[in-house]
Protein backbone atom coordinates (compact mmCIF):
# COMPACT_ATOMS: atom_id res chain seq x y z
CA UNK A 1 0.00 0.00 0.00
CA UNK A 2 1.45 3.39 -1.15
CA UNK A 3 1.58 6.77 0.58
CA UNK A 4 -1.56 8.17 -0.90
CA UNK A 5 -3.52 4.83 -0.39
CA UNK A 6 -2.73 5.28 3.54
CA UNK A 7 -3.88 9.02 3.56
CA UNK A 8 -6.95 7.95 2.00
CA UNK A 9 -7.79 5.47 4.38
CA UNK A 10 -7.14 7.43 7.21
CA UNK A 11 -9.49 10.09 6.18
CA UNK A 12 -12.45 7.46 5.70
CA UNK A 13 -11.69 5.34 8.88
CA UNK A 14 -11.82 8.84 10.58
CA UNK A 15 -14.97 9.40 9.36
CA UNK A 16 -16.13 5.97 10.34
CA UNK A 17 -14.93 6.58 13.63
CA UNK A 18 -16.93 10.03 13.70
CA UNK A 19 -20.52 8.19 12.47
CA UNK A 20 -19.68 5.39 15.32
CA UNK A 21 -18.96 8.14 18.02
CA UNK A 22 -22.65 9.83 17.42
CA UNK A 23 -24.14 6.66 17.52
CA UNK A 24 -22.62 6.41 21.37
CA UNK A 25 -23.31 10.44 21.72
CA UNK A 26 -27.26 9.77 20.75
CA UNK A 27 -27.74 5.89 22.26
CA UNK A 28 -28.80 7.59 25.76
CA UNK A 29 -30.84 9.99 24.32
CA UNK A 30 -32.94 7.32 22.27
CA UNK A 31 -33.47 4.90 25.50
CA UNK A 32 -36.98 6.47 26.08
CA UNK A 33 -39.24 5.12 23.77
CA UNK A 34 -39.65 3.34 20.15
CA UNK A 35 -41.12 7.11 19.63
CA UNK A 36 -37.66 7.94 20.77
CA UNK A 37 -35.89 5.52 18.19
CA UNK A 38 -38.16 5.78 15.30
CA UNK A 39 -38.84 9.57 15.41
CA UNK A 40 -36.13 11.38 17.70
CA UNK A 41 -39.50 12.16 19.54
CA UNK A 42 -40.62 14.11 16.76
CA UNK A 43 -37.95 17.14 17.25
CA UNK A 44 -35.92 17.32 14.21
CA UNK A 45 -35.11 20.82 13.45
CA UNK A 46 -35.41 22.17 10.23
CA UNK A 47 -31.67 22.22 8.76
CA UNK A 48 -31.33 18.27 9.78
CA UNK A 49 -34.80 16.93 8.32
CA UNK A 50 -33.91 18.39 5.41
CA UNK A 51 -30.56 17.48 4.68
CA UNK A 52 -31.07 13.97 6.16
CA UNK A 53 -33.72 13.55 4.09
CA UNK A 54 -32.17 14.31 0.90
CA UNK A 55 -28.91 12.50 2.15
CA UNK A 56 -30.80 9.54 3.00
CA UNK A 57 -32.83 10.14 -0.57
CA UNK A 58 -29.64 10.09 -3.08
CA UNK A 59 -27.18 7.17 -1.99
CA UNK A 60 -24.94 6.27 -3.90
CA UNK A 61 -26.64 7.27 -7.55
CA UNK A 62 -25.67 11.19 -6.82
CA UNK A 63 -21.79 10.38 -6.56
CA UNK A 64 -21.73 6.84 -8.94
CA UNK A 65 -24.86 6.32 -10.81
CA UNK A 66 -25.79 10.10 -12.41
CA UNK A 67 -22.14 11.17 -13.26
CA UNK A 68 -21.64 7.60 -14.77
CA UNK A 69 -24.90 8.10 -16.79
CA UNK A 70 -24.30 11.72 -18.04
CA UNK A 71 -20.25 10.15 -19.10
CA UNK A 72 -21.24 7.57 -20.80
CA UNK A 73 -24.59 8.80 -22.54
CA UNK A 74 -24.45 12.78 -22.50
CA UNK A 75 -26.82 15.13 -20.75
CA UNK A 76 -30.23 14.02 -21.74
CA UNK A 77 -30.58 10.88 -19.62
CA UNK A 78 -29.39 12.23 -16.65
CA UNK A 79 -30.84 15.59 -16.78
CA UNK A 80 -34.25 15.00 -17.46
CA UNK A 81 -34.12 12.17 -14.74
CA UNK A 82 -32.88 14.60 -12.19
CA UNK A 83 -35.40 17.21 -13.38
CA UNK A 84 -38.01 14.88 -12.68
CA UNK A 85 -36.22 14.11 -8.81
CA UNK A 86 -36.22 17.85 -8.35
CA UNK A 87 -39.94 18.64 -8.92
CA UNK A 88 -40.89 15.13 -6.74
CA UNK A 89 -38.50 16.91 -3.90
CA UNK A 90 -40.04 20.25 -4.21
CA UNK A 91 -43.57 18.99 -4.26
CA UNK A 92 -43.23 16.42 -1.80
CA UNK A 93 -42.14 19.00 1.01
CA UNK A 94 -44.60 21.41 -0.36
CA UNK A 95 -48.12 19.47 -0.65
CA UNK A 96 -47.33 15.68 1.93
CA UNK A 97 -44.74 17.74 4.80
CA UNK A 98 -46.42 19.00 6.32
CA UNK A 99 -50.17 17.72 6.05
CA UNK A 100 -48.44 14.34 7.12
CA UNK A 101 -46.63 15.84 10.24
CA UNK A 102 -49.57 16.81 11.46
CA UNK A 103 -52.17 14.10 10.69
CA UNK A 104 -49.41 11.60 12.16
CA UNK A 105 -49.22 13.48 15.22
CA UNK A 106 -52.76 13.73 16.25
CA UNK A 107 -53.39 10.34 15.48
CA UNK A 108 -50.56 9.20 17.09
CA UNK A 109 -48.62 7.04 13.56
CA UNK A 110 -44.61 6.49 14.31
CA UNK A 111 -44.40 4.85 10.86
CA UNK A 112 -45.72 4.47 7.51
CA UNK A 113 -47.75 1.45 8.06
CA UNK A 114 -48.92 2.46 11.48
CA UNK A 115 -49.64 5.56 9.38
CA UNK A 116 -52.31 4.03 7.30
CA UNK A 117 -53.79 2.11 9.99
CA UNK A 118 -54.64 4.89 11.70
CA UNK A 119 -56.05 6.86 8.96
CA UNK A 120 -58.45 4.66 7.89
CA UNK A 121 -59.45 3.06 11.26
CA UNK A 122 -58.16 -0.59 10.29
CA UNK A 123 -59.05 -2.26 13.41
CA UNK A 124 -57.93 -5.51 11.60
CA UNK A 125 -54.91 -4.47 10.96
CA UNK A 126 -55.41 -5.32 7.44
CA UNK A 127 -53.04 -2.15 6.07
CA UNK A 128 -50.43 -2.65 7.98
CA UNK A 129 -49.91 -5.95 7.72
CA UNK A 130 -49.84 -5.68 4.28
CA UNK A 131 -47.84 -1.99 4.11
CA UNK A 132 -45.69 -3.45 6.76
CA UNK A 133 -44.80 -6.46 4.41
CA UNK A 134 -44.21 -4.19 1.25
CA UNK A 135 -41.85 -2.12 3.08
CA UNK A 136 -39.98 -5.64 4.08
CA UNK A 137 -39.64 -7.14 0.38
CA UNK A 138 -38.52 -4.24 -1.13
CA UNK A 139 -35.93 -2.49 1.78
CA UNK A 140 -34.13 -5.47 2.20
CA UNK A 141 -32.50 -5.72 -1.34
CA UNK A 142 -32.15 -1.65 -1.60
CA UNK A 143 -30.01 -2.37 1.62
CA UNK A 144 -28.09 -5.14 0.03
CA UNK A 145 -27.78 -2.70 -3.18
CA UNK A 146 -26.12 -0.10 -0.38
CA UNK A 147 -23.62 -2.62 1.05
CA UNK A 148 -22.46 -3.89 -2.28
CA UNK A 149 -21.45 -0.27 -3.10
CA UNK A 150 -19.45 -0.53 0.21
CA UNK A 151 -17.63 -3.79 -0.92
CA UNK A 152 -17.08 -2.12 -4.62
CA UNK A 153 -15.37 1.21 -3.30
CA UNK A 154 -12.84 -0.70 -1.17
CA UNK A 155 -12.31 -3.50 -3.47
CA UNK A 156 -11.71 -1.31 -5.94
CA UNK A 157 -9.10 1.24 -4.42
CA UNK A 158 -7.53 -1.46 -1.89
CA UNK A 159 -7.62 -4.57 -3.79
CA UNK A 160 -9.36 -5.60 0.05
CA UNK A 161 -11.63 -8.82 -0.20
CA UNK A 162 -15.18 -7.81 -1.27
CA UNK A 163 -16.85 -10.03 1.10
CA UNK A 164 -14.70 -8.42 3.86
CA UNK A 165 -15.00 -4.83 3.04
CA UNK A 166 -18.66 -5.39 2.75
CA UNK A 167 -18.95 -6.62 6.25
CA UNK A 168 -17.12 -4.38 7.84
CA UNK A 169 -19.37 -1.50 5.98
CA UNK A 170 -22.37 -3.12 6.93
CA UNK A 171 -21.35 -3.53 10.92
CA UNK A 172 -20.41 0.34 10.98
CA UNK A 173 -23.77 1.08 9.45
CA UNK A 174 -25.28 -1.59 11.79
CA UNK A 175 -23.51 -0.05 15.14
CA UNK A 176 -24.59 3.77 15.08
CA UNK A 177 -28.42 2.75 14.07
CA UNK A 178 -28.86 0.27 16.85
CA UNK A 179 -27.43 2.27 19.49
CA UNK A 180 -28.82 5.65 18.45
CA UNK A 181 -32.01 5.03 16.54
CA UNK A 182 -33.51 8.01 14.61
CA UNK A 183 -31.69 10.70 16.03
CA UNK A 184 -28.28 9.07 15.14
CA UNK A 185 -29.37 8.26 11.51
CA UNK A 186 -30.42 11.80 10.88
CA UNK A 187 -27.76 13.54 12.90
CA UNK A 188 -25.25 11.55 10.84
CA UNK A 189 -26.99 11.62 7.42
CA UNK A 190 -26.83 15.88 8.14
CA UNK A 191 -23.22 15.19 8.65
CA UNK A 192 -23.01 12.91 5.63
CA UNK A 193 -24.87 15.43 3.17
CA UNK A 194 -22.27 17.82 3.85
CA UNK A 195 -19.29 15.38 3.02
CA UNK A 196 -20.92 14.45 -0.30
CA UNK A 197 -21.28 18.18 -1.43
CA UNK A 198 -17.47 18.55 -0.11
CA UNK A 199 -16.60 15.36 -2.42
CA UNK A 200 -19.00 16.93 -5.48
CA UNK A 201 -16.85 20.28 -5.17
CA UNK A 202 -13.33 18.97 -4.76
CA UNK A 203 -13.87 16.60 -7.72
CA UNK A 204 -15.76 19.02 -9.92
CA UNK A 205 -12.99 21.85 -10.04
CA UNK A 206 -10.02 19.68 -9.88
CA UNK A 207 -11.45 17.85 -13.03
CA UNK A 208 -12.00 20.96 -15.04
CA UNK A 209 -8.16 21.91 -14.33
CA UNK A 210 -6.97 18.29 -15.20
CA UNK A 211 -9.36 18.39 -18.28
CA UNK A 212 -7.29 21.47 -19.19
CA UNK A 213 -9.90 23.62 -18.31
CA UNK A 214 -13.25 24.37 -18.83
CA UNK A 215 -12.79 25.38 -22.08
CA UNK A 216 -11.56 22.04 -23.00
CA UNK A 217 -14.74 20.79 -21.22
CA UNK A 218 -17.29 22.39 -23.40
CA UNK A 219 -15.17 21.34 -26.85
CA UNK A 220 -14.81 18.21 -25.68
CA UNK A 221 -18.47 17.52 -25.16
CA UNK A 222 -19.24 19.85 -28.54
CA UNK A 223 -17.48 17.71 -30.87
CA UNK A 224 -19.69 14.16 -29.83
CA UNK A 225 -22.81 14.68 -31.66
CA UNK A 226 -25.49 14.53 -29.78
CA UNK A 227 -23.93 14.55 -26.23
CA UNK A 228 -25.25 17.66 -25.05
CA UNK A 229 -28.75 17.49 -26.49
CA UNK A 230 -32.13 16.81 -24.63
CA UNK A 231 -33.67 14.72 -26.86
CA UNK A 232 -30.79 11.94 -28.20
CA UNK A 233 -28.94 10.14 -26.15
CA UNK A 234 -24.63 9.22 -27.41
CA UNK A 235 -22.78 6.40 -26.95
CA UNK A 236 -19.47 7.66 -26.37
CA UNK A 237 -17.74 4.15 -27.65
CA UNK A 238 -19.80 3.09 -30.54
CA UNK A 239 -20.57 6.67 -31.47
CA UNK A 240 -24.34 5.87 -32.20
CA UNK A 241 -26.78 8.75 -31.29
CA UNK A 242 -30.20 7.72 -30.45
CA UNK A 243 -33.66 9.30 -30.13
CA UNK A 244 -34.45 10.76 -26.48
CA UNK A 245 -38.85 11.23 -27.55
CA UNK A 246 -41.67 12.42 -25.91
CA UNK A 247 -43.15 8.79 -23.95
CA UNK A 248 -39.28 8.59 -22.75
CA UNK A 249 -39.25 12.08 -20.96
CA UNK A 250 -42.29 11.43 -19.40
CA UNK A 251 -41.33 8.00 -18.59
CA UNK A 252 -38.01 9.44 -17.10
CA UNK A 253 -39.31 11.94 -15.67
CA UNK A 254 -41.65 10.00 -13.70
CA UNK A 255 -38.97 9.34 -10.92
CA UNK A 256 -39.91 11.94 -9.07
CA UNK A 257 -43.88 10.12 -8.57
CA UNK A 258 -41.45 7.78 -6.19
CA UNK A 259 -40.77 10.72 -3.60
CA UNK A 260 -44.05 10.39 -2.44
CA UNK A 261 -44.03 6.99 -1.69
CA UNK A 262 -40.78 6.46 0.23
CA UNK A 263 -40.75 5.68 3.87
CA UNK A 264 -37.52 6.71 4.86
CA UNK A 265 -38.40 10.51 3.41
CA UNK A 266 -42.29 10.24 5.32
CA UNK A 267 -40.64 9.63 8.64
CA UNK A 268 -38.70 12.62 8.36
CA UNK A 269 -41.85 14.56 7.18
CA UNK A 270 -43.44 12.65 10.78
CA UNK A 271 -40.40 13.97 13.15
CA UNK A 272 -40.32 17.39 12.03
CA UNK A 273 -40.37 19.65 15.75
CA UNK A 274 -42.24 22.25 14.21
CA UNK A 275 -44.72 22.30 11.29
CA UNK A 276 -44.36 25.74 10.68
CA UNK A 277 -40.74 25.37 9.76
CA UNK A 278 -41.24 23.03 7.08
CA UNK A 279 -41.34 26.03 4.55
CA UNK A 280 -37.51 26.69 5.60
CA UNK A 281 -36.62 22.64 5.43
CA UNK A 282 -38.16 22.72 1.95
CA UNK A 283 -36.10 25.44 0.76
CA UNK A 284 -33.04 23.99 2.19
CA UNK A 285 -33.89 20.20 0.36
CA UNK A 286 -34.72 21.85 -3.02
CA UNK A 287 -31.67 23.79 -3.24
CA UNK A 288 -29.53 20.91 -2.19
CA UNK A 289 -31.28 18.94 -4.27
CA UNK A 290 -30.83 21.12 -7.85
CA UNK A 291 -27.60 22.11 -7.00
CA UNK A 292 -25.76 18.97 -6.37
CA UNK A 293 -27.74 17.16 -9.12
CA UNK A 294 -26.33 19.55 -11.54
CA UNK A 295 -22.68 19.50 -10.31
CA UNK A 296 -22.76 15.66 -10.40
CA UNK A 297 -24.13 15.53 -14.29
CA UNK A 298 -21.41 18.42 -14.83
CA UNK A 299 -18.90 16.47 -13.50
CA UNK A 300 -19.68 13.63 -15.66
CA UNK A 301 -18.79 15.20 -18.81
CA UNK A 302 -15.70 16.92 -17.02
CA UNK A 303 -14.71 13.22 -16.29
CA UNK A 304 -14.94 12.51 -20.44
CA UNK A 305 -13.25 15.66 -20.97
CA UNK A 306 -10.08 14.19 -18.13
CA UNK A 307 -10.80 11.02 -19.99
CA UNK A 308 -10.28 12.50 -23.83
CA UNK A 309 -6.85 14.42 -22.00
CA UNK A 310 -5.62 10.72 -20.73
CA UNK A 311 -5.98 11.97 -16.97
CA UNK A 312 -8.06 8.77 -16.44
CA UNK A 313 -8.84 5.87 -17.89
CA UNK A 314 -11.80 5.82 -20.86
CA UNK A 315 -14.49 3.97 -19.76
CA UNK A 316 -16.27 1.11 -22.09
CA UNK A 317 -19.58 0.56 -20.18
CA UNK A 318 -21.83 2.36 -18.18
CA UNK A 319 -21.60 0.36 -15.79
CA UNK A 320 -17.65 1.43 -15.35
CA UNK A 321 -18.74 4.77 -15.73
CA UNK A 322 -20.09 5.24 -12.59
CA UNK A 323 -16.80 4.95 -11.21
CA UNK A 324 -15.26 8.66 -12.97
CA UNK A 325 -15.40 10.31 -9.49
CA UNK A 326 -13.65 7.38 -7.40
CA UNK A 327 -10.81 7.63 -10.95
CA UNK A 328 -11.11 11.62 -10.97
CA UNK A 329 -10.12 11.25 -6.97
CA UNK A 330 -7.53 8.47 -7.47
CA UNK A 331 -6.10 10.97 -9.98
CA UNK A 332 -5.99 13.75 -7.03
CA UNK A 333 -4.27 11.49 -4.66
CA UNK A 334 -1.48 11.64 -6.51
CA UNK A 335 -0.18 14.81 -5.75
CA UNK A 336 0.98 15.20 -2.66
CA UNK A 337 -0.09 14.23 1.15
CA UNK A 338 -2.82 17.11 1.73
CA UNK A 339 -4.57 15.81 -1.91
CA UNK A 340 -4.59 12.18 -0.93
CA UNK A 341 -6.36 13.18 2.22
CA UNK A 342 -8.47 15.44 0.25
CA UNK A 343 -9.30 12.31 -2.05
CA UNK A 344 -9.66 10.23 1.21
CA UNK A 345 -12.71 12.79 1.90
CA UNK A 346 -14.23 12.35 -1.33
CA UNK A 347 -14.30 8.79 -1.19
CA UNK A 348 -15.90 9.23 2.46
CA UNK A 349 -18.44 11.15 0.30
CA UNK A 350 -19.07 8.13 -1.67
CA UNK A 351 -19.36 5.93 1.57
CA UNK A 352 -21.50 8.79 3.03
CA UNK A 353 -23.87 8.14 0.39
CA UNK A 354 -24.69 4.72 0.81
CA UNK A 355 -24.47 4.73 4.65
CA UNK A 356 -27.12 7.26 4.54
CA UNK A 357 -29.47 5.43 2.52
CA UNK A 358 -28.82 2.12 4.48
CA UNK A 359 -29.22 3.37 7.80
CA UNK A 360 -32.67 5.01 7.02
CA UNK A 361 -33.57 1.73 4.89
CA UNK A 362 -32.72 -0.36 7.78
CA UNK A 363 -34.35 1.72 10.59
CA UNK A 364 -38.07 2.08 8.33
CA UNK A 365 -37.70 -1.58 7.58
CA UNK A 366 -36.89 -2.48 11.45
CA UNK A 367 -39.96 -0.33 12.51
CA UNK A 368 -42.41 -2.59 10.34
CA UNK A 369 -41.07 -5.80 11.83
CA UNK A 370 -40.81 -4.97 15.18
CA UNK A 371 -43.52 -2.34 15.34
CA UNK A 372 -46.40 -3.20 13.05
CA UNK A 373 -45.90 -7.25 12.37
CA UNK A 374 -44.91 -8.39 15.84
CA UNK A 375 -46.93 -6.28 18.06
CA UNK A 376 -49.68 -4.93 15.80
CA UNK A 377 -50.85 -7.76 13.82
CA UNK A 378 -49.59 -10.93 15.73
CA UNK A 379 -50.61 -9.01 18.98
CA UNK A 380 -47.13 -10.21 20.79
CA UNK A 381 -47.19 -7.54 24.07
CA UNK A 382 -44.02 -6.29 24.84
CA UNK A 383 -42.69 -3.31 27.23
CA UNK A 384 -41.07 -0.44 25.55
CA UNK A 385 -37.82 -1.46 26.53
CA UNK A 386 -38.48 -5.16 25.43
CA UNK A 387 -39.99 -3.22 22.00
CA UNK A 388 -37.04 -1.05 21.43
CA UNK A 389 -34.88 -4.04 21.65
CA UNK A 390 -36.53 -6.44 19.73
CA UNK A 391 -36.18 -3.09 17.14
CA UNK A 392 -32.24 -3.09 17.47
CA UNK A 393 -32.72 -7.03 16.88
CA UNK A 394 -34.24 -6.69 13.51
CA UNK A 395 -31.65 -4.20 12.56
CA UNK A 396 -28.99 -6.99 12.99
CA UNK A 397 -31.41 -9.99 11.33
CA UNK A 398 -32.47 -7.51 8.15
CA UNK A 399 -28.78 -6.50 7.53
CA UNK A 400 -27.48 -10.04 8.09
CA UNK A 401 -30.53 -10.63 4.98
CA UNK A 402 -28.96 -8.12 3.10
CA UNK A 403 -25.27 -9.30 3.30
CA UNK A 404 -26.41 -12.34 1.97
CA UNK A 405 -28.07 -10.83 -0.95
CA UNK A 406 -25.47 -8.54 -2.03
CA UNK A 407 -22.62 -11.34 -1.56
CA UNK A 408 -22.00 -11.45 -5.24
CA UNK A 409 -20.15 -8.91 -6.18
CA UNK A 410 -21.32 -8.73 -9.95
CA UNK A 411 -24.93 -8.21 -8.29
CA UNK A 412 -26.77 -4.99 -10.29
CA UNK A 413 -26.59 -1.90 -7.95
CA UNK A 414 -28.82 0.21 -10.07
CA UNK A 415 -31.20 -2.74 -11.07
CA UNK A 416 -32.34 -3.17 -7.78
CA UNK A 417 -32.55 0.57 -6.78
CA UNK A 418 -34.71 0.98 -9.51
CA UNK A 419 -37.13 -1.77 -9.00
CA UNK A 420 -37.04 -0.74 -5.34
CA UNK A 421 -38.26 2.77 -6.03
CA UNK A 422 -40.64 1.92 -8.54
CA UNK A 423 -42.34 -0.44 -6.09
CA UNK A 424 -42.77 2.39 -3.25
CA UNK A 425 -43.58 4.47 -5.51
CA UNK A 426 -46.33 2.59 -6.55
CA UNK A 427 -47.51 0.90 -3.51
CA UNK A 428 -47.37 3.50 -1.19
CA UNK A 429 -47.32 7.15 -3.08
CA UNK A 430 -51.11 7.17 -4.61
CA UNK A 431 -52.46 5.79 -1.22
CA UNK A 432 -50.31 8.32 0.89
CA UNK A 433 -51.42 11.39 -1.70
CA UNK A 434 -55.47 10.25 -1.75
CA UNK A 435 -55.34 9.61 2.03
CA UNK A 436 -54.14 13.09 2.75
CA UNK A 437 -56.21 14.89 0.29
CA UNK A 438 -58.71 12.83 -0.49
CA UNK A 439 -61.87 12.58 2.76
CA UNK A 440 -63.62 9.74 0.76
CA UNK A 441 -60.67 7.51 -0.06
CA UNK A 442 -61.41 4.58 2.32
CA UNK A 443 -59.81 1.28 3.49
CA UNK A 444 -61.21 -0.91 1.06
CA UNK A 445 -59.42 1.46 -1.78
CA UNK A 446 -56.30 2.21 -0.20
CA UNK A 447 -56.01 -1.81 -0.04
CA UNK A 448 -56.59 -2.04 -3.90
CA UNK A 449 -54.58 0.37 -4.27
CA UNK A 450 -51.42 -1.06 -2.93
CA UNK A 451 -52.43 -4.22 -4.57
CA UNK A 452 -52.69 -3.21 -7.91
CA UNK A 453 -49.34 -0.80 -7.46
CA UNK A 454 -47.90 -3.47 -6.63
CA UNK A 455 -48.79 -6.18 -8.94
CA UNK A 456 -48.39 -3.70 -12.24
CA UNK A 457 -45.03 -2.89 -11.28
CA UNK A 458 -44.20 -6.99 -11.45
CA UNK A 459 -46.32 -7.16 -14.82
CA UNK A 460 -45.26 -4.17 -16.26
CA UNK A 461 -41.30 -4.99 -15.55
CA UNK A 462 -41.35 -8.35 -16.96
CA UNK A 463 -44.61 -8.65 -19.42
CA UNK A 464 -45.24 -5.46 -20.61
CA UNK A 465 -42.02 -3.45 -21.05
CA UNK A 466 -40.10 -6.25 -22.53
CA UNK A 467 -42.39 -5.76 -25.98
CA UNK A 468 -40.49 -2.61 -26.85
CA UNK A 469 -41.06 0.55 -28.29
CA UNK A 470 -43.98 2.58 -26.87
CA UNK A 471 -44.26 0.09 -24.20
CA UNK A 472 -40.51 0.73 -22.98
CA UNK A 473 -41.99 2.86 -20.28
CA UNK A 474 -40.34 3.05 -16.42
CA UNK A 475 -42.53 0.49 -14.67
CA UNK A 476 -43.25 3.43 -12.31
CA UNK A 477 -45.88 5.41 -14.23
CA UNK A 478 -48.57 3.02 -15.41
CA UNK A 479 -48.04 1.15 -11.84
CA UNK A 480 -48.77 4.73 -10.20
CA UNK A 481 -51.37 5.31 -12.42
CA UNK A 482 -53.31 2.14 -12.06
CA UNK A 483 -53.00 2.15 -8.66
CA UNK A 484 -54.42 5.61 -8.14
CA UNK A 485 -57.53 4.44 -10.42
CA UNK A 486 -57.95 1.86 -8.21
CA UNK A 487 -58.40 3.72 -5.00
CA UNK A 488 -60.65 6.05 -6.63
CA UNK A 489 -63.17 3.44 -8.46
CA UNK A 490 -62.97 1.30 -5.08
CA UNK A 491 -63.86 4.13 -2.62
CA UNK A 492 -66.61 4.96 -4.64
CA UNK A 493 -67.86 1.17 -4.69
CA UNK A 494 -67.66 0.53 -1.49
CA UNK A 495 -69.06 2.31 1.95
CA UNK A 496 -67.84 6.01 2.70
CA UNK A 497 -65.88 6.24 5.95
CA UNK A 498 -67.10 6.30 9.17
CA UNK A 499 -68.36 9.66 10.44
CA UNK A 500 -64.99 9.37 12.91
CA UNK A 501 -62.64 9.08 9.99
CA UNK A 502 -64.23 11.92 8.31
CA UNK A 503 -63.83 13.93 11.20
CA UNK A 504 -60.79 13.71 12.00
CA UNK A 505 -59.37 14.16 8.06
CA UNK A 506 -61.64 17.49 8.42
CA UNK A 507 -59.57 18.70 11.80
CA UNK A 508 -56.51 17.88 10.05
CA UNK A 509 -57.67 20.40 6.75
CA UNK A 510 -58.50 22.84 9.19
CA UNK A 511 -55.21 22.81 11.39
CA UNK A 512 -53.21 22.69 8.09
CA UNK A 513 -55.19 26.16 6.53
CA UNK A 514 -54.31 27.98 9.95
CA UNK A 515 -50.62 27.02 9.57
CA UNK A 516 -49.32 29.25 6.66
Amino acid sequence: MNTSQICILIAIILYLIAMIYVGVAYSRKSAGSTDDFYLGGRHLSPLVAAMSAEASDMSSWLLMGLPGVAYFTGLADATWTAIGLAVGTYLNWLFVAKRLRLYSAHIGAITVPDFFARRFHDEKKVLLGISAVIIIIFFIPYTASGFAAVGKLFNSLFGVDYMTAMLVGAAVIILYTVMGGFLAVSTTDLIQSIVMTIALIVVLFFGINAAGGWGAVQSTAASIPGYLSLHSVENVVTGSVSNYGFITICSTLAWGLGYFGMPHILLRFMAIEDEKKIKTSRRIATVWVVISMAVAILIGTVGLAVSKAGGIPAFESASAAEAVIVKIADLLSRYGVLAALLAGIVLAGILASTMSTADSQLLAASSSVSENLMRDVFGIKMSQKATMWTARITVVVIAILGVLIARNPNSSVFAIVSFAWAGFGATFAPVMLLSLFWKRTNKWGALSGMIVGGAMVFIWKYLVRPLGGAWNVYELLPAFLLACLAIVIVSLLTPAPDKAVVEEFEHVRELNKKIK
